[in-house]
């Protein structure tokens, strides 16, 4: 939904730069392509808090190119920035989505507040009073990413 395409660019000093086409506010560098990755998803985090503080439309992410790694932020933070911009895209402010949800309008910003870990039947009433419907899946991960699991886990409360 909001799988944002980064472009690393090797620096003199050796660092890598991390930056976003569609959300120039998040730069971030770190001592490799690996760490300017993971310091990049903060960096999205905050510019992201920052077009909702702003008031602004969150930017549509872009199509990477082959090859181009992506950076997303939590799943909580995109059903968020989701019910964030359709609150926008209808014209409903925090105070009418309080009526609609029949909450108090501080109940509202900390469900924007992408600091704050609302919870899911929260966000589901606030989507389905917008029109929508929050679905969650679980979708396995790019093969150039997986890790194999451990052979032998003494401590998994799992095991039969």
């Amino acid at each position: 939904m909001y799988d944002y395409p980064v472009i690393l660019t090797p620096l003199e000093n050796g660092d890598v730069m991390a930056v976003f086409p569609d959300v120039p506010e998040a730069v971030t560098c770190g001592e490799n392509a690996s760490f300017a990755l993971e310091w990049a998803k903060d960096a999205l985090h905050v510019a992201l808090a920052g077009y909702v503080d702003g008031h602004c439309d969150i930017p549509v992410p872009s199509e990477p190119a082959p090859g181009q790694p992506v950076v997303a932020p939590s799943p909580l933070v995109a059903v968020k920035l989701g019910l964030y911009q359709a609150m926008r895209d209808q014209g409903v402010s925090q105070l009418r989505l309080a009526g609609l949800l029949h909450c108090d309008a501080r109940q509202v910003r900390r469900l924007l507040d992408l600091d704050h870990q609302s919870t899911v039947p929260q966000l589901m009433d606030a989507a389905d009073v917008l029109g929508f419907r929050l679905d969650f899946d679980l979708r396995k991960k790019p093969a150039a990413t997986e890790t194999p699991p451990p052979a032998h886990d003494p401590v998994s409360p799992c095991r039969a």
